[in-house]
């Protein structure tokens, strides 16, 4: 059997009807069908009924047939019945049996039609017990409660109005509520089983969309990443290049040996910015962490950083009072590299010519401490487009590595970026 109210779904959107239904649609209930066909869902047609339908259809209709037959034929040969009333009966269960149908249409109509049918008609039993199934199937169950209860109740009223002449009323009585029962707990059954497929496609459905969020989440982050790396080091390299591209416009009568040295430096610059960007490029491409090429850098590559922002021009000074630098783990000293690199970015950008002073200190067990200062710049600087950005990097990042890090202006007007990192 089958109906066109498998449950209350969700309607699936465009475009997911599962592979599964693509195949075998002619196996398939229409009712299924029609809860995976968004496109039906939103015209509001009917369903379509499948090749199984209309075999399933036929066999009820040959079965409401065969129950009528033999009913009439007992019918015929009761003396107590009149011939008039016999044929009244035929009748009556033949446009019961040709109502089976419209089942899937009218469930509910066609069951509480034949509840009043089956009272007056032996000839029309087959086809009540056929569309109480089908409400089974098609409706919640409140309607079916009513409807099937209301058919039990009555079987003892009729079979005290009409009883059988070969069967005794205390065994036609119970066989008879117990068939209204076992139909309906058929139909509940086929129902059930439906409503499991369809809330099993769901499941499914919502499965792959929560992969599908948690795949775009995990590119989102690795985007994040790599934006901070980016950020970081080509931000770094840039204002290196700014800086002495700036001394040869400002100075084009600079003695030549600065010149070229603030050449090579330019040259040197633009290289390592190339080189960082072919590595972020690459990981883009390969959609993993890079876990290749050039080392990060840790802590011990902190003086490298800080002696090329003196050839750039800057006044820093650094006071590390890390003895092991080496035993910094790699993760801690890579972030304290990013945050003095960002400091000293941000001194060079925002307080030129201003004396930069870089500390770091600490130990296994008190954590490590980065404090990048810088005073006042003398004069007015021009604002730099996109300030801050950075900062909230390396907050970012701090957190992340399970520490904490502020900045903000000092009260004589300079500025400090100060993080502690755990050192385990």
């Amino acid at each position: 059997m089958s109906g066109d109210d498998a449950g209350q779904a969700a309607p699936v959107p465009a475009g997911e009807t599962p592979a599964l239904f693509t195949g075998r649609r002619w196996f398939i209930p229409s009712a299924l069908l029609h809860e995976l066909d968004p496109d039906a869902a939103r015209a509001g047609r009917r369903p379509r009924r499948t090749a199984r339908d209309w075999v399933v259809d036929f066999s009820c209709f040959l079965l409401a047939v065969l129950v009528g037959a033999l009913s009439a034929d007992a019918l015929s040969h009761n003396r107590h019945v009149p011939e008039g009333l016999a044929v009244v009966d035929q009748l009556i269960g033949a446009l019961a049996c040709a109502a089976v149908w419209l089942r899937r249409r009218r469930p509910l109509g066609l069951a509480v039609a034949m509840t009043a049918v089956t009272f007056v008609s032996d000839t029309a039993g087959g086809a009540g017990l056929i569309a109480l199934f089908t409400l089974a199937v098609h409706r919640p169950f409140r309607y079916v409660a009513w409807v099937g209860g209301i058919n039990a109740a009555m079987v003892p009223l009729y079979y005290w109005v009409r009883p059988d002449p070969d069967v005794p009323y205390l065994v036609s009585v119970p066989f008879a509520v117990l068939l209204t029962v076992a139909t309906v707990g058929w139909g509940m059954f086929v129902r059930a089983k439906r409503q499991l497929m369809v809330s099993l496609r769901d499941r499914a459905r919502r499965a792959e969309t929560e992969a599908r969020l948690r795949a775009e989440q995990a590119q989102r982050l690795a985007r994040e990443a790599i934006a901070r790396e980016m950020h970081d080091v080509l931000a770094h390299r840039l204002t290196l290049l700014s800086v002495h591209a700036g001394a040869l416009e400002f100075r084009p009568d600079a003695p030549p040996a600065e010149t070229a040295r603030a050449a090579g430096v330019i040259r040197e610059s633009a290289h390592e910015a190339l080189q960082d960007l072919r590595e972020i490029i690459g990981v883009l491409r390969a959609g993993e962490p890079d876990d290749t090429g050039r080392p990060q850098p840790t802590l011990a590559a902190l003086d490298t950083l800080v002696a090329e922002s003196r050839e750039a021009g800057m006044k820093v000074a650094l006071d590390h009072r890390v003895e092991d630098a080496a035993a910094v783990p790699p993760s801690v000293g890579r972030t304290a590299y990013r945050i003095a690199q960002e400091g000293l970015t941000n001194a060079r950008k925002h307080a030129p010519g201003a004396e930069v002073t870089v500390t770091v200190t600490g130990g296994p067990g008190t954590g490590l401490t980065v404090c990048v200062h810088n005073p006042p710049p003398e004069g007015e600087v021009p604002h730099v487009p996109g300030s801050g950005q950075g900062l909230i990097g390396l907050t970012e990042r701090a957190t992340l590595a399970g520490g904490r890090l502020a900045h903000g202006h000092t009260p004589e007007g300079g500025f400090e970026v100060r993080a502690w990192l755990p050192w385990g």
